[in-house]
């Protein structure tokens, strides 16, 4: 099978041949640099052979500026396929980051994020290769057939002892980097284990000092370093093995190969130009097979992170875009719906049916481990593991391109994930922030006044997950971030987790507002008195809807009757 149908068997095979052109390009400077550098040995045969026979200066100066041509037409080739590949390299990573991204983001979904940062690496290593030295090498070595062909016009004997030394050195790179390579590859897999348990580790760095769990994580952390670093020594022992057995190919092959030609120099049957030439012409022969032994890491690099990126692609397919955005109403209808996930026998949402109109508050209660923030999950379409199905609007939840459905929901979830940046940035999602729904929604949730109050109002810095505000500040200040940009279908897990009485009436305001504008509210709650709020409320129990109906107001107390 051909490269082309090869390559189009995958999303980022597809991605990397329409930079065929730039490849085709680089392939023809590489083609007159290396034709370009038989320049020294055209230069020494004429000059032994004929300049220093004939004395003639004159060709000696013609021949010196024709070979300075040559040298200057050399330097332009080098510079003008350099320039060539750092543009692709720059192209071909805007080409290929933007899918990678989304696709790492999704995989997060399904995973974590301990292994987020390998595919960034991934991606680094397989641009590298085909915009650096690794497809440089590639191209250079036809041409060793080619100088070992100029070999034999020297003399036939000259020409077998080139192909015996390419063949040697041939032989001794593909059997030491076979070797190597199943180390390199054990050894990368090692350090990508290492490296996501460390940044999974840091991420939870103040539970782990206080808890005095660092003393028992580094224990585990050195058993995986010691691992990799282990299976790194042997994979490094075995490249300077090869990498040795090269250089000692190299001096052998320049001496004897000189010493080959002294011999038929004496014999009469090379000039002293053909003795210079043939050493030359020989390392020629052996630089593109050399160049391919020093790239041989960043082949099984490049080759392991381009399977990676391709199984990460081919997980998350693109989604397509529609020409114009489609307006929500918030009508949600569950069909069948069963969740689950890795390593559990039992369903954590087993057989879900409802139906919600738009504009409906609805509260979901239950026990503990009920599958209640699950549910929350699958309504906004990221939980991963499901079956069945989530209509909004009576069309598939997965039907929707996300980037539409985003803007257009509000979400807090019941941990609160606030970013590094200013509390504008994160009320507004990190788009450009339109002051005045910032401003809206910060009074929504009764944080304008506080927020007025800190040192550079709106343009505070949160610091890393919101760690320079409280347990409360940061549920509110999530909360408007859900609340940003009227959004037609709002879910909100535990709203009130943290909130003090101010909050929390600012909360209770908050829903009656989005139900007066006819949005779509969930709500899962504890406390009693937001029930208050509902049109219609959900028992959940060990994943089943048990019950579903409306609130009876009785006095101070509500009790949940069920739907007919």
């Amino acid at each position: 099978m051909n490269t082309p149908a090869i390559l189009a068997r995958s999303e980022l095979g597809r991605l990397i041949w329409t930079f065929r052109k730039e490849l085709g390009w680089a392939a023809v400077f590489s083609f007159f640099c290396n034709l370009l550098m038989l320049t020294p040995t055209v230069y020494m045969l004429q000059m032994f052979d004929r300049v220093m026979l004939s004395g003639n200066e004159t060709t000696l100066v013609a021949l010196t500026l024709i070979t300075l041509a040559f040298f200057a037409l050399l330097g332009f080739s080098e510079w003008i396929r350099s320039r060539l590949m750092v543009r692709t390299s720059a192209r071909l990573d805007e080409a290929i980051s933007r899918r990678v991204f989304e696709a790492t983001f999704k995989r997060s979904l399904t995973q974590g994020a301990t292994r987020a940062s390998q595919s960034f690496n991934d991606m680094t290593h397989v641009r590298q290769y085909l915009t650096g030295a690794g497809v440089m090498a590639i191209f250079d070595t036809p041409w060793a057939v080619i100088y070992i062909a100029v070999s034999f016009l020297l003399h036939p004997l000259l020409g077998w002892a080139t192909v015996f030394f390419a063949v040697l050195t041939l032989i001794t790179a593909i059997l030491g980097n076979k070797a190597g390579t199943r180390q390199i590859e054990a050894s990368n897999e090692a350090a990508v284990e290492a490296a996501g348990y460390l940044t999974n580790k840091i991420r939870n760095a103040e539970t782990v000092e206080a808890l005095g769990m660092l003393p028992a994580l580094r224990r585990q952390w050195l058993h995986l370093h010691d691992a990799q670093r282990s299976k790194q020594g042997v994979a490094f022992d075995l490249n300077l093995r090869v990498q040795s057995a090269t250089k000692y190919l190299q001096y052998l092959q320049s001496s004897l190969m000189l010493a080959l030609a002294a011999l038929l120099a004496l014999d009469g049957q090379i000039g002293m130009g053909a003795l210079i030439a043939s050493n030359s012409l020989t390392t020629l022969a052996l630089r593109p097979i050399s160049s391919l032994v020093a790239t041989w890491r960043q082949f099984v690099d490049a080759r392991q992170g381009y399977r990676r990126l391709d199984a990460l692609l081919a997980e998350a397919p693109a989604q397509a875009h529609n020409d114009g955005p489609q307006p929500l109403r918030g009508a949600i209808q569950l069909e069948h719906l069963t969740a689950s996930a890795p390593g559990r026998a039992e369903p954590i949402l087993s057989d879900l049916n409802a139906t919600f109109s738009a504009g409906e508050v609805v509260g979901i209660v239950g026990p503990s481990g009920a599958g209640k923030s699950t549910l929350a999950r699958c309504l906004l379409g990221v939980w991963p593991d499901t079956t069945g199905s989530v209509r909004i609007d009576g069309r598939l939840i997965e039907e929707w391109p996300r980037d539409q459905l985003g803007a257009q929901v509000g979400f807090l979830p019941q941990d609160i994930e606030l970013f590094d940046g200013t509390i504008a940035e994160n009320i507004a999602r990190f788009g450009k922030p339109d002051p005045e729904l910032v401003i809206a929604a910060a009074k929504r949730t009764g944080i304008h006044d506080m927020v007025l109050r800190m040192p550079l109002g709106y343009d505070t810095p949160m610091g890393d997950s919101g760690q320079f505000l409280s347990g409360g500040q940061r549920q509110r200040v999530g909360l408007a971030r859900a609340l940003y940009g009227e959004p037609s279908l709002v879910v909100l897990d535990e709203p009130n987790a943290n909130l003090d009485d101010a909050g929390e009436a600012a909360l209770m305001q908050a829903v009656v507002d989005l139900k007066a504008k006819g949005k779509t509210v969930f709500l899962i709650v504890h406390q009693p008195q937001l029930l208050s709020l509902t049109d219609k409320v959900i028992l959940l129990e060990a994943g089943r809807i048990t019950r579903i109906g409306a609130v009876a107001k009785t006095g101070a107390s509500n009790r949940l009757e069920t739907q007919p």
